[in-house]
């Protein structure tokens, strides 16, 4: 094999000191620093980058980490961005947006996890987190219900969908919700729905549905113990509030 100089002569490829390997220097160094500091030793680009390379094992990602914080914000607004929205970034691939929706579900997944951690009764503002998580940045308003035992610890699977509304209004039926919590064999639950629209401010009608239901849970038994609405950057409590005794 003739030397570097030769090669070109010959028309055959080099390989630079700072051609195909330097984004793997760059990259040895995010890792460095994250391990030492964690994302906060990160700039918002590189901690899409670390994300990426995950997914993108053998290629220069810094462009298109910047190229998402330049058309998302951040990293909280990448995560909840629509797969399919996602797989629509130029040169983003079809693996990166499924690992991005990934990492998401398992942040919201520990966050729900944590808050009835170790089968201890659930610690209101944990559970807020995570639902915060879980449905604040839908774009179509959702009702859910967490399910207790009489310890007030969630239950396995202890989440449950009620029903998956538009962008302004989720039709909840009071008997729908009792009927869910009795299949889970609910002791207690709370009721949470998100508002796409950021406030979180309660309508008359979520008002109205939040007397409804504790009614028709009364009958059979069943605490209502709080009402979320949650948004991206916000939570209202109807108990904090002294809405519900």
């Amino acid at each position: 094999m003739g030397s570097p100089s030769q090669d070109r002569v010959q028309g055959k490829p080099t390989i630079g000191k700072h051609g195909a390997t330097e984004h793997k220097g760059h990259r040895a160094r995010v890792r460095e620093r994250f391990t030492k500091a964690g994302l906060s030793a990160l700039h918002d680009y590189e901690q899409v980058e670390l994300l990426l390379t995950l997914a993108i094992p053998r290629k220069d990602v810094k462009p298109l980490a910047k190229a998402l914080i330049t058309r998302y914000g951040d990293l909280r607004t990448i995560l909840d961005a629509p797969l399919q929205e996602l797989s629509e970034v130029p040169d983003i691939g079809n693996v990166a947006p499924v690992a991005i929706k990934v990492v998401r579900e398992i942040a919201a997944m520990y966050l729900q996890q944590a808050a009835g951690h170790n089968k201890a009764p659930y610690e209101p503002l944990e559970l807020e987190k995570a639902l915060q998580v879980r449905l604040g940045s839908l774009r179509e308003e959702v009702f859910e219900i967490v399910c207790m035992d009489k310890g007030h610890r969630i239950l396995p699977n202890g989440i449950v969908r009620i029903e998956d509304g538009t962008i302004d209004r989720a039709n909840v039926y009071p008997r729908s919700v009792v009927k869910a919590a009795l299949k889970m064999e609910a002791a207690c639950i709370v009721l949470v729905h998100n508002h796409p629209s950021g406030s979180v401010e309660p309508s008359v009608y979520d008002k109205a549905l939040t007397k409804a239901v504790l009614l028709a849970a009364e009958a059979v038994d069943i605490k209502v113990l709080d009402h979320l609405i949650v948004s991206s950057s916000a939570a209202f409590s109807f108990k904090r509030e002294g809405l519900l005794s």
